[in-house]
Parts: C-alpha cells; sequence; structure tokens
C-alpha cells in the first residue's frame, strides 16, 4: 500500500479500486502532475478510470489535506503530496519542470523580515520562476 493511500485509510476515507489506482499515481509522481496528466497516468493503469472521477478524488484528496495544490501561472493546478517537511519550488518557465528546494538562509530570512514587521511566522510558501542561464 502506498503513502497517500495509507493516509486515506487513516483518515477515514473510502477506498474504491478507482481511489487507489489514483492514489498510487500520486504516490509515485516524481513531479507535479495536473489533473490531465494524472488522468493520463491513471486510464494506463485502468482505462475505466474517468477525468471526472480524477478531478473528484483530488478534490477530495486537498480537502482531506492528502495532497497541495499548486498554481505555479501555466493555467494549471498541479498536485503533490502534502508532507511535513517544508520545501519551496523554483519552476522553469521553459520547460515547466518543478524543482523542490530547501535553504536554510532563505528561511531564517523570511523569519527575521516577519519577526522585524512584529510577526511570528507560522506558514509560508515560497516560488521562484526563472529560465536557465545561458551558456
Amino acid at each position: 500500500m502506498d503513502r497517500i493511500e495509507n493516509l486515506c485509510i487513516e483518515k477515514g476515507m473510502r477506498m474504491t479500486e478507482q481511489r487507489r489506482v489514483i492514489a498510487r499515481v500520486l504516490s509515485e509522481s516524481a513531479d507535479h502532475p495536473d489533473v490531465e496528466e494524472l488522468f493520463r497516468r491513471a486510464h494506463a493503469v485502468d482505462p475505466h478510470i474517468s477525468i471526472a472521477t480524477v478531478y473528484r478524488t483530488v478534490r477530495l484528496f486537498e480537502e482531506a489535506g492528502i495532497v497541495a495544490r499548486h498554481d505555479f501561472r501555466d493555467g494549471r493546478s498541479r498536485y503533490e503530496e502534502a508532507t511535513e517537511s517544508h520545501h519551496d519550488h523554483l519552476i522553469d518557465l521553459k520547460t515547466g519542470n518543478v524543482i523542490e528546494f530547501v535553504d536554510a538562509e532563505i528561511e531564517a530570512l523570511q523569519e527575521a523580515i516577519a519577526r522585524k514587521l512584529g510577526y511570528r511566522l507560522v506558514d509560508h510558501r515560497l516560488e521562484l520562476y526563472g529560465v536557465p542561464l545561458e551558456d
């Protein structure tokens, strides 16, 4: 059983075979697929899965806090497993690739800025958009 399916069961969610397939596809994704890509991958495993089922399932997983939705300015919501470990994203505007990273200096700077402005930082999301440096 994969991570997302386990989380669904822990939260008391009814797991149909199609939900299991979608959960497995999401768990195995190394990228941040949109619903259409999730549908393509899930449909390859089970041709009876409809795109409407993928949309409903992803929304259900998101509402349960199992997956996180990102809007990386490309007009498509993209998804990844929601985790306790924080990371930020660098989006390659030429390819659409999403690179996850953690940087202690950036984290400390964000905390310092919030404190300087009289706040305790409780959450944040950092998305960087770039193109490869020309050689």
